[in-house]
């Protein structure tokens, strides 16, 4: 029998909170790595240039707003 994911959720719930975290960690590990590599000098340009006021901060909600508006949904 093939569990649905709210009864692994369920299950996953009544874990102690060790075996959770070993669980996260373990099922994060699956997802591999970010699909670009960002390098320092890029993190340094990119907070320069909020720093600056060259471009303005966004709020994570905004992001995804905006990425399932251009998206379609």
């Amino acid at each position: 029998m093939r569990m649905k994911l709210q009864e692994i959720e369920q299950e996953a719930r009544s874990l102690s909170q060790g075996e959770r975290a070993e669980l996260v960690v373990s099922l994060l590990d699956t997802l591999g790595g970010p699909a670009e590599e960002v390098s320092d000098e890029e993190v340094y340009r990119r907070d320069a240039e909020l720093e600056s006021g060259c471009v303005e901060p966004m709020l994570h909600e905004e992001f995804v707003r905006r990425v399932h508006q251009d998206r379609g949904r």
